[in-house]
């Protein structure tokens, strides 16, 4: 008989988990806790009795791993065991086991976590299987396994629990094994050039070396205000300083900002220096390193990401900032001599910038604006404007301009590379230029450091420094289209308390609460009615349409706005802009069902047409507005007409 497949409804689930615990207990009253069990002894994987097949038929095997399927046949079974490397059919039968643990295996539970024993042999269908001379129940499981996650409505549920995205998913354990490689050969290559990779703190007084807003805590030894490092670079530096000419490091640095497929609160960076070079010998080794990568994980230089093949192994196109605005967006930045001039093209092409904002700033909005989304190819972008540059050389030949560069694949800027400033004084002004851009409402701008200036002033050699973005070369080298899906654990919105961050019921298995939720609105308040009247006509020519939310990012620049891209039921996605990420993070709306009017004309807001409204619900609770999206039931398919 077939294995019962996986319960529908959480009375089913419940007598499941019920049955599941009544099972240890009876192993426990019998002597047979599996939990009592330390070690089992292990000589093969799956992976390795599969590829070793001629050596290892008729040899005996012990292997271990999750029951991930099981067929009981009276007096013989099959059942298949999944470990690090894949999964293994084992034939299990009463004479061979014994007819005590032939009924202790019939029991046993998908989930479960069991040992075998036996020899390698070839079923008459071909397939290479172990058959079982023991059996042993290492661990009992007493949640039940997903058939499968499928559909936007259950990437949450990845995320949060990705113990069970490993188990169900192979793809996912495979990426994850992948990043683990990526970050050997990172090892590997630098090794092989001679470069020492060392530690710095996290912990910091001053999180510079990046346009980012930190984290805050506290120290309480030390009574003192410290904050979660943004960036490695100037930690580097000082052993630069100090005389290692070779220095890198792979770590995590957390950046307070929005949450979308591309950007994590905390994240992996790794950033390197080498002595007595510049930013041209970064581009050598960052063009050398991205190829070597790609053939050692992947197997080749020429990879393809989400369908779109992209070549590493030519040689990188070069650009300077400048000169790809003019390719993509006609304006030639070098003829603009003034701050007055660069606002008013901004004005023009409908760039929002702030009253602050310089020359430099506006050249890096066109930018952002025209060429990224053009760069597929690997393309160095050269050559930045200082005002946006505060760590870096200027260029002898245009001191308006700073040895930089960044590299971009796919739309993507993938590392940030310098030919260091090493001048104290020159830096001294540079950060004061910060202090006064945060004075003036930059939170993400730079602060003096004292201890670094002081370090420069002992002598830095000519210095050439870069900054990789570990997690997007991750998804770019296994093709994964989100920034969570090559995080283990992303950063997520706690859902109803720490108890149940992950969605999880810390309560005993017990029947389903039906009690309803009981609501306070007595320190609510909302809006006086409108006492206009709107004739059925006009109010008929909104069209309220559900939609379902097929992706939701923060918008670049912007505090307040989220991006939704939404199936509206026309089969072209919809993008609706809306100011409410004050209320919301992005994750946590992606596969909802929401309301919008769709017949809106489209409106412009940070360079992105917004066309319609999402509904929301508004009111004022002890001086404080409210606010939640209009949220339904998410068996209305997209499109569905109100009335």
């Amino acid at each position: 008989m077939a294995e019962k497949k996986t319960p529908e409804t959480e009375a089913e689930l419940t007598e499941v988990l019920r049955v599941r615990r009544e099972k240890l207990a009876q192993l426990v009253e019998d002597g047979k806790d599996p939990f009592q069990i330390t070690k089992f002894d292990v000589t093969h994987h799956s992976a390795e009795i599969k590829d070793g097949f001629d050596a290892l038929e008729g040899k005996e095997v012990v292997v271990a791993g999750r029951m991930m399927s099981k067929r009981v046949m009276g007096k013989a079974s099959f059942c298949n065991v999944q470990d690090l490397k894949g999964g293994i059919q084992c034939y299990v039968a009463r004479d061979a086991v014994g007819e005590d643990s032939y009924k202790d295996f019939k029991k046993f539970d998908i989930g479960d976590i069991i040992g075998v024993r036996g020899e390698v042999f070839k079923t008459k269908t071909g397939e290479i299987s172990i058959h079982a001379s023991a059996v042993t129940l290492l661990s009992k499981s007493l949640q039940v396994l997903p058939e499968k996650f499928h559909g936007l409505t259950n990437t949450d549920m990845r995320y949060r629990q990705r113990y069970v995205d490993l188990i169900v998913n192979p793809e996912v354990k495979d990426t994850f094994v992948k990043r683990s490689k990526i970050i050997k050969e990172i090892r590997n290559f630098l090794d092989g050039r001679g470069f020492m990779e060392v530690e710095t703190p996290m912990l910091v007084s001053n999180a510079g070396g990046a346009a980012a807003r930190p984290f805050e805590t506290h120290y309480n030894a030390l009574n003192e205000d410290v904050k979660l490092r943004i960036s490695l670079e100037l930690y580097l530096k000082r052993l630069i300083v100090g005389g290692l000419e070779k220095v890198y490091e792979i770590g995590r640095v957390f950046r307070n900002e929005g949450v979308d497929t591309r950007h994590n609160p905390e994240f992996t960076l790794m950033e390197l220096y080498q002595a007595y070079t510049d930013y041209y010998g970064m581009m050598e080794l960052t063009e050398n390193m991205f190829r070597y990568l790609a053939e050692k994980v992947c197997g080749s230089a020429v990879i393809t990401y989400n369908g779109v093949e992209i070549d590493l192994s030519k040689p990188f196109a070069r650009l300077t900032m400048n000169d790809a605005i003019k390719k993509y967006a006609g304006i030639d930045f070098d003829e603009v001599k003034t701050d007055e001039e660069a606002k008013a093209l901004a004005k023009e092409h409908h760039i929002e910038y702030e009253e602050r904002h310089t020359k430099g700033d506006i050249i890096n909005l066109f930018f952002e604006e025209y060429c990224e989304k053009e760069l597929i190819q690997p393309t160095f972008i050269m050559d930045h404007p200082l005002a946006i540059s505060p760590l870096t050389k200027k260029k002898p030949s245009d001191p308006t301009k700073v040895e930089r560069f960044e590299l971009f694949i796919n739309t993507w800027e993938m590392c940030n590379a310098y030919s260091e400033l090493n001048d104290p004084i020159d830096q001294r002004e540079r950060f004061a230029a910060q202090d006064a851009a945060f004075a003036a409402g930059d939170e993400e701008a730079n602060h003096t450091d004292e201890d670094f200036l002081n370090a420069l002033e002992y002598g830095m050699p000519p210095t050439g420094g870069i900054g990789y973005g570990i997690d997007r070369l991750v998804m770019l080298l296994t093709d994964s289209p989100a920034i969570r899906d090559v995080l283990l654990f992303p950063t997520m919105k706690t859902l109803g308390g720490v108890k149940s961050e992950n969605g999880v019921n810390s309560k005993e298995v017990s029947t389903p609460n039906s009690e309803p939720e009981k609501i306070d609105f007595s320190n609510v308040k909302i809006e006086p009615l409108f006492e206009e009247m709107v004739d059925f006509d006009t109010f008929s020519k909104s069209d309220f349409r559900a939609v379902k939310v097929k992706e939701c990012v923060a918008v670049p620049k912007s505090k307040k706005l989220l991006q939704f891209t939404l199936d509206d039921g026309t089969g072209t996605d919809r993008t609706i802009l809306s100011g409410i990420h004050a209320y919301y993070e992005p994750e946590e709306l992606v596969g909802k069902t929401l309301i919008a009017i769709t017949n809106l004309p489209p409106r412009a807001m940070m360079g992105i047409d917004s066309c319609g409204m999402l509904l929301s619900a508004i009111h004022e609770e002890e001086g404080e507005e409210k606010l939640h999206l209009l949220m339904v039931d998410d068996h209305i398919p997209a499109g569905a007409k109100l009335y």
